[in-house]
Order: structure tokens, then C-alpha cells, then sequence
């Protein structure tokens, strides 16, 4: 395996913006490609220096402090995926919103929010790739893999902290479109049911209701019924993994092409449609500006396979 030539020792000033973040944290977005093991084993070797001090790696910058980082041959394994390839390269038409804080993503299905667990690069990945001189980029919150729509990156850790802030106080407003098995009941409006995530033997997360689980409430509203299924709005209070389709199954009506939580009967009859993914849509989300404190709501269009199955659902019986 080739090794790239090693850099040259870099001095790095930090800005205001990046005050608070770990150390371990800043050199995984300045060391791109590196394994983690090789970030800690130099800042345990003390090759990092911090003021031309040691520093452990959940050390906090602060404003104008001066990092050493030292070269680092990396082995030519995994580079940055390019922006040509044609997945990143669609990421630009994904973009609802851009400017130099924020990016409002309306995210494809079947992509993963960030590499790992066998997958070489995520969204995130590819929008460094797509913006290589950015200094920062960083999720707000997360989508599941086979969900698409609405989706926050921060493009400056003050913005990230402002949005995080946000969720944690309910100021930020996330609607999802779902469709259901069944007849959603016209009088149910919400469901609160504590979710447990477990992660099984083969590293699969599964979440399931109990009542060790941590608090978690969805409220819900019908937007059209079908013979057989419910398009409902879902608005999640909470923000646990796989809240919403837990809660559905929950309440008797799982979400359709669900692979986790689905029901078999229900998603046979919906690819006998044409649906083949989850139908989880993050349609809409509102914020409040990092900068101009302005209050933002942005909607993302539901994909083809979507409409079209909500179009086949609406087509008379053929019996």
C-alpha cells in the first residue's frame, strides 16, 4: 500500500468560532483520511502541542490558541471521495439553502448521514467534498439512512451550538410525512411511549417501547386518508433514534416499506404499487437564524417513488 509524502509540520491559530471544541474532534476535520487510532497515538506521543504544551485529547480550545500538528503519512486506502463522482456531484441539486452558516439539505434515501459501518463515505462526507474549503462542516441532527427531506449542516461551530440550542429547547420545528397501515385514528393526536435502544449481536440498533426507556413523544395529525393507509404528520418532540417509527408501530400502524418496524402484508401491498423505500419524509423544518435571527422554514418536495405511490393508492380498484 503507498504512503502519501508527509506534510510539513503546520502551526494553526485557532479562531473565536472553534472555541469549546475538543482537540481529538478539531484534528479528525484538519487530518482528513486518518484513522482515529493515529490521531490519539499522536497527541499521546505528544507530537500535538497546544501553546508548545501536551494536551489530552478532550482538551477545549480557546480563542488564539496555537496548534502544532505534525505530518502524518497516511496510507493511500481511503481518499477523499472525489466531488465528480456522480453521487456527491447530485448532493449540489439537494441544496435548499446555502450561505456562510448554514446548509439545508433535502437528503436522498439510501444515503447514510455519514460513513461507517462498512460505507466509504456518507452526506457529510460528501459535502466536504463538494466544499473543500470549508472549515467547518458539521450535522445539526440526523436522518435515518431511508429517510429523505429536510436536513441542517452547520458551516460554523457557533451556528452548530445556536442549533443544538434550538433542538434542546423545542424553538426548532421538524413536520415528517409518513405513510401508515391502516385507518389512523381521527382522534389520536399524539403518542408518548418510552424508547430503549438496543443494539443487537451482528451491531443492527433496534428500538423498541419500555419502560426503562428514555421519555419520548410524537405528535400527529391525518393530512389524507386511503382505503387501507393514513398519510399523517408527524412532529417529533423528542429526538430519539427511530422515534417515529417506533411510535407508529406503537399505535398499530407501522410506516410503509419499513425494513425494521414494518408490517409484511401491508408492504407487499405497497411494492405491488411501486414503493420500494421507507416512505419517511422530513417535509418541512423552521429555525431561527444563527446570525439574523430571522425565523426560517424551508420544505422539501417529496421524491418520485413517493408521489407515485400516494397516486397509485388514489387510482380506482381495478376489482
Amino acid at each position: 500500500m503507498k504512503e502519501q509524502a508527509p506534510q510539513k509540520v503546520r502551526f494553526i491559530t485557532v479562531e473565536a468560532d472553534l472555541a469549546g471544541q475538543r482537540i481529538d474532534n478539531f484534528l479528525r476535520t484538519q487530518l482528513k483520511g486518518v484513522p482515529k487510532s493515529m490521531i490519539y497515538r499522536i497527541l499521546r506521543k505528544g507530537e500535538v502541542r497546544v501553546n508548545k504544551g501536551r494536551i489530552k485529547p478532550e482538551y477545549k480550545l480557546q480563542a488564539d490558541d496555537v496548534i502544532r500538528i505534525p505530518p502524518v503519512r497516511v496510507p493511500e486506502g481511503a481518499p477523499a471521495p472525489s466531488p465528480k463522482l456522480d453521487k456527491i456531484a447530485a448532493l449540489e441539486s439537494h441544496i435548499l439553502f446555502e450561505d456562510d452558516r448554514l446548509i439545508v439539505m433535502n437528503k436522498p434515501t439510501g444515503i447514510a448521514v455519514h460513513g461507517g459501518s462498512g460505507l466509504s463515505f456518507g452526506l457529510i462526507e460528501g459535502l466536504r467534498a463538494l466544499r473543500p474549503d470549508a472549515k467547518f462542516m458539521e450535522l445539526v441532527h440526523r436522518l435515518d439512512r431511508d429517510t429523505s427531506g429536510c436536513m441542517l449542516i452547520a458551516k460554523k461551530r457557533s451556528a452548530l451550538r445556536h442549533m443544538h440550542e434550538q433542538l434542546r429547547t423545542g424553538k426548532m420545528d421538524k413536520r415528517y410525512n409518513a405513510l401508515v397501515a391502516g385507518e389512523w385514528p381521527a382522534n389520536r393526536f399524539k403518542v408518548k411511549a418510552p424508547l430503549r435502544k438496543n443494539t443487537l449481536q451482528s451491531g443492527e440498533r433496534m428500538v423498541s417501547v419500555s419502560d426503562d426507556g428514555k421519555p419520548s413523544e410524537t405528535r400527529y395529525r391525518i393530512l389524507k386518508q386511503f382505503s387501507g393507509a393514513t398519510l399523517v404528520e408527524a412532529s417529533p418532540i423528542t429526538g430519539r433514534t427511530h422515534q417515529i417509527r417506533v411510535h407508529c408501530l406503537h399505535a398499530g400502524h407501522p410506516i410503509a416499506c419499513d425494513p425494521k418496524y414494518g408490517d409484511s402484508e401491508f408492504d407487499a401491498s405497497m411494492r405491488g404499487k411501486g414503493l420500494d423505500r421507507l416512505f419517511l419524509h422530513a417535509q418541512s423544518i423552521a429555525f431561527i437564524h444563527p446570525a439574523t435571527e430571522e425565523r426560517m422554514t424551508f420544505t422539501a418536495p417529496l421524491d418520485k417513488a413517493l408521489t407515485d405511490s400516494l397516486m397509485a393508492l388514489n387510482a380506482p380498484s381495478t376489482k
